[in-house]
């Protein structure tokens, strides 16, 4: 008896095992869609097609972007978590997705619980930039001229709880100088008034700021990433400029739904990497001055949650909180 019973059990193992291996070779059978929380032409969407672009080729399948912008990724975060865990919903995330769990009260998903890492696709450094007329010329002139004027000079950002607003209260911290934050709606009136002199520095993306540095609008002072930039070797990081350690990256990586077959998540992942290989992504990355990543999906599990404490610290300090 007992014997017919384990041999039954062992039975039922061995089909279900059988079952998720056919699943995953036959993945994908229909359209998948690929949820961006932004609205078309910033970061997270080009990044997005041009992963669903990639994974359409790579796995014979239409895989679709859904635009689903609002409340710094969240709408789109939280319509992901609650899709089924089946391989057919994909959300494509950046920085905010480990910065709004400390940002927002009344957080309807969890960031780490609620999805499964697929890859960690790409990372690109953000400039500090400043005024011309300002008198500083790096990072440890801005740290003494700050602490020589407590609360007096005014930095800005493209909103509350953005890459750039965090980068710049993490170096507030770090250095434990007072600067004033000035909030935009949008990058494009930020660097306006940047240019004009309203505020006098910031963090700003590479795309959107190369060109004004050399117009000589913008003065360069530091990248925030790891590493210089290919493009501007000359310019020294955060990190090496006397902050060991700083480092603010605008990453993007992809996500499922939290239950969705291992055999899924390893196919997807495995198409992601191959496509961020090929030239035509490389060579388009490489004008943005973005970086491709390579890791594991646990990696990229381990990096979420290591970003989530991070800012989880500085976020704390600063007091920033949204609705």
């Amino acid at each position: 008896m007992k014997a017919t019973i384990f041999s039954k059990f062992a039975l039922c193992c061995a089909t279900t095992l059988i079952g998720v291996s056919c699943l995953a070779q036959s993945y994908p059978t229909k359209t998948v869609r690929v949820i961006v929380g932004w609205p078309a032409g910033g970061g997270a969407d080009i990044v997005g097609r041009i992963v669903a672009q990639k994974l359409s080729d790579g796995l014979n399948q239409q895989f679709i972007v859904d635009n689903r912008p609002g409340a710094t990724g969240n709408i789109g975060a939280a319509l992901a978590a609650r899709s089924p865990a089946d391989g057919y919903t994909l959300l494509v995330v950046g920085g905010n997705h480990a910065t709004n769990i400390h940002l927002y009260k009344n957080l309807n998903y969890d960031p780490v619980k609620d999805f499964e890492p697929i890859a960690f696709v790409t990372s690109a450094p953000n400039i500090l930039v400043a005024h011309p007329s300002m008198p500083v010329r790096t990072v440890r002139e801005i740290i003494e001229l700050a602490r020589a004027r407590p609360g007096q000079l005014l930095y800005g950002s493209a909103g509350n709880g953005v890459t750039g607003h965090l980068a710049m209260e993490l170096l507030k911290s770090s250095a434990k100088i007072d600067m004033v934050h000035v909030p935009y709606k949008g990058g494009s009136p930020f660097l306006s008034d940047l240019i004009g002199g309203q505020v006098l520095f910031g963090f700003d993306g590479v795309l959107s700021s190369a060109s004004q540095i050399k117009a000589g609008r913008l003065r360069a002072i530091a990248t925030s990433g790891a590493r210089r930039i290919p493009s501007m070797p000359d310019l020294p990081t955060v990190a090496e400029s006397g902050l060991p350690g700083f480092e603010v990256a605008l990453w993007q990586g992809v996500l499922a739904p939290a239950g969705t077959p291992r055999e899924i998540i390893e196919r997807l992942h495995a198409a992601i990497v191959a496509g961020m290989q090929k030239p035509d992504v490389q060579e388009r990355f490489a004008q943005l001055a973005v970086e491709t990543m390579d890791s594991t999906p646990e990696q990229f599990g381990i990096f979420i949650r290591r970003e989530i404490d991070k800012w989880g610290k500085v976020i704390r300090v600063s007091g920033i909180r949204l609705e």
